[in-house]
């Protein structure tokens, strides 16, 4: 059985805010969020895979508190699950008023990642966390992973349906 712990897999980088991360109403962009938090958990997905890796899901995502100007924002990632090609990422964004030093969490998201190529699979089996905060996300995995499978089967009679017509020539 081959283990890995969570701290072997953990990313961590800051971002300080700019003006052109932020949207009309003066707080980062939602997808300028999501840009950064990819880029991150890809590179705990990749610490255990040692392969490429593509962006299979993203949930449980929550934009909690905004980002502002004069924030800086210190994205964490590390791996919480691992399936035969598959693996979960957590990642968390934490604030700090940089003009204060309070911290706050400003986002969190699963991110799941699946091997590119076909013929490699995880050796690992098992994630060991270290923390607290690592523990009650590795101890939720089983249940979020069913639930992706579920949706995933729901899912299929959504895409099934989309129509591929070119919406001019109707």
């Amino acid at each position: 059985m081959m283990k890995i712990n969570c701290n072997e897999t953990l990313a961590v980088s800051l971002h300080r805010v700019f003006n052109a991360d932020l949207n009309e109403h003066g707080t980062v962009f939602g997808g300028r969020i999501l840009e950064l938090v990819d880029g991150e958990a890809s590179v705990a997905a990749m610490r255990v895979t040692r392969s490429t890796v593509v962006t299979a899901a993203m949930d449980h995502v929550q934009f909690l508190k905004p980002f502002h100007l004069q924030d800086s924002m210190c994205m964490e990632a590390y791996v919480t699950g691992v399936g035969h090609r598959s693996l979960e990422v957590f990642v968390k964004v934490i604030g700090e008023h940089l003009m204060t030093g309070e911290r706050f969490v400003g986002f969190s998201c699963f991110m799941t990642y699946v091997i590119q190529d076909p013929q490699k699979s995880i050796k690992y089996d098992q994630v060991i966390p270290q923390t607290a905060e690592q523990k009650a996300m590795v101890a939720g995995y089983a249940t979020r992973r069913q639930h992706r499978k579920e949706n995933r089967q729901k899912q299929a009679a959504i895409i099934n349906s989309i129509s591929k017509d070119k919406p001019w020539e109707n």
